[in-house]
């Protein structure tokens, strides 16, 4: 009987992963710290890993029969896919499960930074009941929204904030005008949506075209932005630079789920008025982990039978 090792994990949930394979596959579960180890013991035919855990060459090397690595949500950036590719191993993710959550926790951070509501709830919290601990507040109908890539997590996104008629316009070099046309977006260049934007949302996957892309050098060409929310990945805004643009009052506010470090080793974000931070759980719901978890065990037998699995990497994919 072919094996499936599974990191210990929130996100990995046994028994529905169980349900998803039937009875044609065991499944371990180890701690990610483990996984050369349990590779080594098991030689899976498959792996199952989270956002933290490293899938180093060596990692694949160790199984024999290795065939996939799934990685339990939507960034590889954790997993070495030339590795994998050498070692004839396919590497799936689960890009869809959770679009509705995270754009829906964009949308929220977004909200949140624009009407202030965390200086607003330490104000009330200490004892102040003042409205103008806020100031100023500008208006989102008459505003203009940045996304940064426009895939399927940025067009939930666009999609939920059509009711408050605001300008919507995005960067993303590998998405046409016509396409973003059809959902009401303006392409523009990187440049362009850095001055034209009041906000930024950050939906990218974390490459290294896209590392610190958000640094000192853009927030200056920005010149200001009311708010800066990333539900994409920590590492694409420099956040030395983050913290000196909020000092400089040239952001007015930040949202952030992903950092550069999780959890935080610094409070340097965290006592912050002006920066709300959720931990990465953008992604969450009852729902989301259920179809997390189905996915990947379909995914699983898709390889297993000779199949393309729904979730295959690419590994020529330009963002990676």
């Amino acid at each position: 009987m072919p094996t499936v090792v599974a990191v210990r994990d929130p996100m990995i949930r046994k028994s529905t992963l169980s349900e998803a394979l039937s009875s044609d596959f065991s499944i371990e579960i180890t701690p990610r710290e483990s996984l050369k180890d349990a590779i080594e013991t098991h030689d899976p035919f498959g792996i199952v890993v989270d956002v933290s855990t490293a899938v180093t060459e060596s990692c694949i090397a160790a199984g024999e029969s290795l065939s996939i690595i799934a990685r339990a949500g939507v960034g590889v950036d954790n997993i070495d896919i030339s590795a994998a590719t050498k070692n004839d191993v396919t590497v799936v993710n689960v890009p869809d499960y959770c679009t509705e959550e995270v754009s829906t926790h964009a949308v929220s951070l977004l909200l949140g930074c624009i009407r202030r509501l965390k200086p607003y709830d330490r104000a009330v919290n200490d004892g102040q009941w003042d409205w103008t601990v806020g100031e100023p507040i500008a208006r989102l109908a008459d505003s203009t929204i940045g996304l940064v890539s426009f895939g399927g997590l940025a067009k939930r996104t666009r999609a939920k904030l059509s009711g408050f008629d605001c300008s919507v316009i995005a960067f993303d070099p590998y998405t046409d005008a016509d396409a973003m046309a059809a959902h009401d977006v303006e392409k523009v260049s990187f440049d362009e949506l850095l001055i034209e934007s009041d906000h930024l949302s950050v939906h990218a996957p974390l490459t290294e075209q896209t590392r610190h892309m958000i640094d000192a050098d853009a927030f200056e060409t920005a010149g200001r932005l009311d708010s800066i929310v990333n539900v994409g990945r920590g590492g694409i805004i420099d956040e030395d630079a983050l913290v000196d643009a909020l000092s400089a009052d040239r952001v007015g506010m930040a949202g952030l789920d992903v950092l550069e470090t999780e959890p935080p080793t610094e409070p340097t974000l965290s006592e912050r008025a002006d920066v709300v931070l959720t931990p990465h759980a953008a992604f969450y719901s009852e729902a989301s982990l259920m179809d997390l978890n189905t996915h990947i065990g379909t995914d699983i037998l898709a390889v297993y039978d000779g199949s393309v699995p729904e979730g295959y990497i690419d590994p020529e994919s330009p963002w990676l």
